[in-house]
């Protein structure tokens, strides 16, 4: 928003007008466009006034000092060349009215800011006291300057601060700032028909960002004690206008009552010369708000409270609205934990959380057993094995972890071919059908043993059986996947039971010679396979042709998807994705003259070409860079290509949570950030191909480090991370990055 900010105590002062500052630096740190415009010195309890015939002169504010007290001159006045002039650098600077609040209102409305676009809204203060109760309102500059605004047709809201001390604690009044800025932005998204301007009184004592706030009206009262003015000593010198209104708030606020000392001079004639001095007995507006029932702004304000009155541009009371205000985003005291042992991924992560929860009360621990107590608010983002499930459990409503504890329907390969080819027998119709190759599980301990695997396998036996009849050109090609390996390990491509058979034997071969070189069984089984990976096993039938791009001297390439899953359940598809290379040439295997294929043909996951020097150049490109015009593709086929995985994803995780509840268990209070790989066949068709927890991050390498993942956290912690600490009824954020694909509402507990 373009907020007008004006006020009725001046340009910044300790003794006169010490909020100021904070506010505008809040609104500003808020992402605001403010300008200020002020009188050049104290006037407050001057309400709605223009100065009628006097001429108005601008000086020019440099908001980086504090005024003097008496507010007439300024040390750098436009044109100075002093340190810091406008001029010079073309700094921030705020324009000073020798007027009232109510006529620096229309003349930065109408002759200055233009160059900033039209005003949304105007904010006059915050007042240094209070203005409840109408005593105080009727009389007030602050308010004076929001109803002129009104008036003007703009939104308004004028601001006060109920201080009960004379020490300006800065965290105090940061925390007001802020508060306030919030209740700003609420009012403003909300504003109730019928309303000009709303005014505001904030208790300024620490932790009032956490009572209630509540909707009031004006507590109509009255002096009862006699005169508002003290008759004092013609010869006496007065105080400045500044420093009056501070003693008679200071007096007001603090004790309720005002000192009186009359005193008067014989006057030739039989009246008494006299001077008076502006002494408003406060006691009768304290006295007022004691007696008065439960409801009004005064009474309000004393208990702790905020106050927001809604106000005509008619000293009416807007009617029909009252209540308490539950402003969403309500910034609670929390901890938080991020320790992902990773250099790659720690720097962005925290950066995204602080960028997120910038003005929140956050509190970084090393161990949960550093909470204040086990039900305090809490977010752990770590590894998987060190997230402390038990407390994630036992506290669903305020302990919040960024991995499921249970979902191996998606990220064990043969787990997810099941899911998938279960949810398409039971749902013919679904999207996946056509969008997945049904994969053939097995387990195998060693090459003698393959025979005895067949009998599970049967639908590959009966594949590879009738290659023995088929040319080379025609033979069905199949991938072997080890269940529980990651990193492209142990990855093979065969076609004959032959070629299977040498690969086990290959892996068996390569352990024996580890157990020779070194007395025992080592756990590398070649090519960094785990040997207890090599149990479980999938085979799937090979995609073939893929998609091959002009720019990329056709190598073949996946597409790596980033998917943040959500409590039970929202799934969203990072819109940012990553395509990567295989280091050599595509060739199909079909006319691959040697017997089993070279796989740096094939592969595209970018860890299996480290151990050749690193991934080539531009293995690793963003999918929305990539070629706009690829033949046989239409023009928009990007947008096709995402739109069908956003459709698979939203049906794999669906299909994972109905249809696999054993195997994902999906909880209130847990989030997860999943690698899922596609391909894409030559003629654009999306397949799925596998579901990866704690996706490797460092393959997007530097040049893409912030784009990418930083990105992607920034959005985590928006959709994820602070709806989960807002306040009950608070709107979800959205990101323009982060597509809904699936919103089940599965209800677990």
């Amino acid at each position: 928003m373009h907020i007008l900010v004006t006020n009725d105590d001046g340009p910044p002062s300790n003794q006169s007008s010490p909020y100021v500052h904070s506010l505008v630096h809040t609104l500003q740190k808020a992402g605001h466009t403010v300008s200020v415009i002020l009188p050049h010195q104290q006037r407050s309890w001057i309400g709605k006034a223009h100065l009628v015939g006097a001429s108005v002169t601008p000086t020019y504010f440099r908001p980086g000092t504090l005024h003097r007290d008496d507010g007439t001159i300024h040390p750098l006045p436009r044109g100075s060349g002093g340190e810091g002039d406008k001029d010079d650098d073309g700094g921030d600077e705020w324009v000073l009215i020798d007027s009232t609040p109510a006529s620096c209102v229309q003349i930065g409305l109408h002759h200055y800011f233009q160059d900033r676009g039209p005003v949304d809204l105007v904010v006059s203060g915050p007042n240094y006291g209070r203005n409840t109760t109408a005593l105080f309102a009727l009389s007030s500059g602050t308010i004076g300057g929001a109803m002129e605004a009104a008036v003007c047709g703009k939104k308004a809201i004028a601001l006060s601060y109920a201080f009960s001390s004379r020490n300006h604690d800065p965290v105090v009044i940061a925390e007001a700032s802020e508060h306030s800025v919030r209740l700003i932005e609420y009012l403003y998204a909300n504003w109730a028909d019928g309303v000009d301007l709303y005014s505001i009184n904030v208790p300024l004592e620490p932790g009032m960002s956490k009572n209630k706030i509540q909707y009031t009206s004006i507590l109509d009262n009255r002096w009862k004690s006699g005169s508002c003015f003290e008759a004092v000593d013609p010869v006496a010198s007065g105080l400045e206008p500044g420093l009056q209104e501070q003693n008679l708030r200071e007096s007001g606020e603090g004790s309720g009552s005002a000192a009186a000392d009359s005193r008067t001079n014989p006057c030739p004639g039989g009246l008494q010369h006299k001077h008076f001095k502006w002494a408003p007995k406060f006691a009768d507006v304290y006295r007022s708000v004691d007696e008065s029932e439960p409801g009004n702004d005064g009474w309000v304000v004393k208990h702790g409270m905020t106050s927001v009155t809604p106000l005509r541009a008619n000293f009416m009371h807007a009617t029909g609205i009252s209540g308490e205000i539950k402003l969403p985003g309500n910034k609670l005291d929390f901890y938080y934990l991020i320790d992902y042992e990773d250099k790659y991924v720690q720097p962005l992560l925290e950066e995204a959380f602080h960028t997120s929860f910038r003005g929140w009360h956050c509190h970084r621990i090393q161990s949960l057993s550093d909470l204040p107590e086990s039900a305090t608010p809490v977010f752990q983002f770590r590894t998987y094995e060190a997230i402390d499930f038990e407390h994630v459990y036992r506290h669903p409503r305020t302990s919040l972890a960024n991995s499921f504890v249970i979902r191996k329907a998606l990220i064990r390969k043969h787990f997810l071919s099941n899911t998938l080819d279960h949810w398409v027998a039971k749902y013919p119709d679904s999207s996946l059908r056509g969008h997945f190759k049904p994969a053939v599980a097995f387990e195998l301990d060693y090459a003698e043993y393959l025979d005895e695997a067949f009998q599970d396998a049967y639908e590959l036996k009966e594949s590879l059986d009738r290659n023995q009849t088929k040319s080379d050109a025609e033979k069905e090609w199949w991938i072997l996947k080890p269940g529980m390996s990651d990193r492209g390990q142990g990855i093979r491509l065969f076609s004959t039971e032959e070629q299977l058979r040498g690969i086990f034997e290959e892996w068996e071969a390569q352990i024996e010679d580890d157990d020779d070189d070194d007395g025992e069984q080592q756990k590398d089984g070649g090519d960094g396979v785990i040997i207890s990976n090599l149990r479980h096993f999938i085979a799937q039938p090979y995609i073939d042709p893929p998609l091959l791009l002009p720019s990329a001297t056709g190598r073949k390439f996946h597409l790596r998807t980033y998917v943040l899953a959500v409590g039970s359940l929202k799934v969203y598809v990072f819109r940012e994705m990553l395509a990567l290379f295989a280091e050599k040439p595509y060739q199909s295997p079909r006319d691959d003259p040697d017997d089993l294929p070279d796989l740096m043909r094939h592969l595209t996951n970018t860890c299996l070409q480290e151990k050749h020097g690193g991934p080539k150049e531009g293995s690793v490109r963003r999918f929305w860079t990539l070629d706009d015009t690829v033949p046989g593709l239409p023009e928009n086929w990007k947008n096709h290509v995402f739109d069908q995985v956003c459709e698979v994803t939203g049906q794999t995780f669906e299909a994972a949570a109905r249809g696999m509840m054993v195997h994902f268990q999906t909880l209130p209070n847990v989030f997860e950030v999943f690698g899922l790989d596609f391909l894409v066949d030559h003629v654009g068709n999306v397949w799925i191909l596998e579901v990866n927890a704690f996706p490797d991050f460092g393959q997007t390498g530097e040049e893409l480090k912030r784009v990418v993942v930083g990105r992607l956290f920034s959005a985590v912690m928006e959709v994820a991370v602070r709806p989960f600490f807002e306040a009950p009824g608070a709107a979800v954020p959205s990101d323009p990055d982060m597509r809904l694909v699936a919103d089940l509402d599965l209800g677990r507990t």
